[in-house]
C-alpha cells in the first residue's frame, strides 16, 4: 500500500510559481485556513519560510485540509525572503510575521514569540502533512510525561528520485531512527515534523548560531524535563521535497553518507548522550 497518495493533489501547485496557481485554489485555501484558526488555540502551528514561493501554496493547501478536534491556530514567519513568500502568506490571508535575522533558529524562536498555543508545532514550507497530522500530535502532547513528538516523513518522488528506490532508503532509515529513538530521541528530531511544549520551548531557546540541527538541539534541552515520543505510521508521515537529499548528489552516495554516519553513531542506540553534541565550524553562522 503506498500511504502517499493522499498529497497528490498538492502537486498541482508543488514546485511551481506562485503566479500559476489558481485564483480558485488560492481561495480554496484562504477560507479552509480561516476555519481552523482559534482566539484560545490550545496548539500553534508554525511555518517558517525562507524564499518558498514554489512551496509555500502546496504547504499550506494541505494544512488547510487537516481535521482537529483541538482549537488550533496557524501562523507564518517569512525569514527575510527575497522571493514571493510574503506574497503567499498575504494571498491566503494568514498572519505572519517578518523576522530579518536570518537563520532557522531565528525563525523558530520568532514563532515561539508569537505563539499562543500550549504546544508550539514546527511546520517547515517545503512539506506537506496529512489531515491527521496536527490532531495526533497534539493527542501525544497531551499524554503525562511527554515534553515533545517527533515523526516519520517520505521524499516526493522524482525522475532522479523514483518511488521504487526511495522507498526502501526510507524503510532503512525509519529502522534506524526508531532504535535511536529510546535513548538518543534528540538524533530523531527533524524541525518538519517537531512539535513540543511551547513554555519549555522557550525556556530553552533555539540555537540561532548555527545553518542546521537547531531542532536537536531543541530536543537535546527539552529531553531533560520528559520524553520525546516518535510517532510512525500514515496518519503522522509528512511528505517533503528532495532539497536535503540532492545536496549530496545521487540517491546511492546520498544513502552511503547516511548509513556511515548511522555506523558512527551506533552507541547512541545503548546509551543516553549527557553532554551537548558540538557543532562543526562549517555549521555555524557567520556573521
Amino acid at each position: 500500500m503506498n500511504p502517499m497518495k493522499w498529497y497528490k493533489k498538492y502537486l498541482q501547485v508543488f514546485e511551481k510559481p506562485f503566479s500559476s496557481a489558481s485564483q480558485k485554489t488560492i481561495e480554496e485555501v484562504k477560507y479552509k485556513l480561516s476555519l481552523l484558526q482559534s482566539d484560545k488555540p490550545i496548539a500553534s502551528v508554525v511555518i517558517i519560510a525562507y524564499n518558498e514561493e514554489t512551496r509555500l501554496l502546496s504547504c499550506l493547501w494541505s494544512l488547510s485540509d487537516s481535521t482537529c478536534k483541538y482549537p488550533i491556530e496557524i501562523i507564518g514567519v517569512d525569514n527575510n525572503s527575497k522571493d514571493k513568500t510574503a506574497k503567499v502568506y498575504k494571498a491566503v490571508g494568514l498572519p505572519h510575521y517578518e523576522e530579518k535575522k536570518q537563520g532557522p533558529g531565528y525563525a523558530r524562536n520568532r514563532g515561539l514569540q508569537e505563539a499562543k498555543g500550549k504546544y508550539y508545532i514546527c511546520i517547515d514550507s517545503d512539506t506537506m502533512y496529512p489531515s491527521d497530522y496536527i490532531q495526533r500530535v497534539i493527542e501525544e502532547l497531551e499524554k503525562p510525561g511527554v515534553v515533545a513528538t517527533s515523526a516519520t516523513w517520505s521524499y516526493v518522488p522524482s525522475s532522479s528520485y523514483p518511488r521504487i528506490w526511495m522507498r526502501p532508503y526510507e524503510i532503512v532509515r525509519d529502522i534506524n531512527l526508531y532504535f535511536l529513538s529510546f535513548k538518543s530521541p534528540e538524533w530523531v528530531v527533524r524541525g518538519m515534523v517537531f512539535s513540543h511544549d511551547a513554555e519549555l520551548g522557550r525556556k530553552i531557546g533555539y540555537n540561532v548560531k548555527i545553518i542546521r540541527g537547531e531542532d536537536g538541539s531543541m530536543a537535546f534541552g527539552l529531553k531533560e524535563y520528559g520524553k520525546i515520543s516518535f510517532l510512525r505510521g500514515k496518519q503522522t508521515r509528512a511528505v517533503t521535497c528532495t532539497a536535503t537529499l540532492e545536496s549530496d548528489g545521487p540517491l546511492a552516495k546520498a544513502f552511503y553518507i547516511r548509513v556511515k554516519g548511522a555506523l558512527k553513531k551506533i552507541k547512541k542506540y545503548f546509551i543516553s548522550n549527557k553532554e551537548k553534541p558540538q557543532d562543526s565550524p562549517d555549521n555555524l553562522i557567520k556573521n
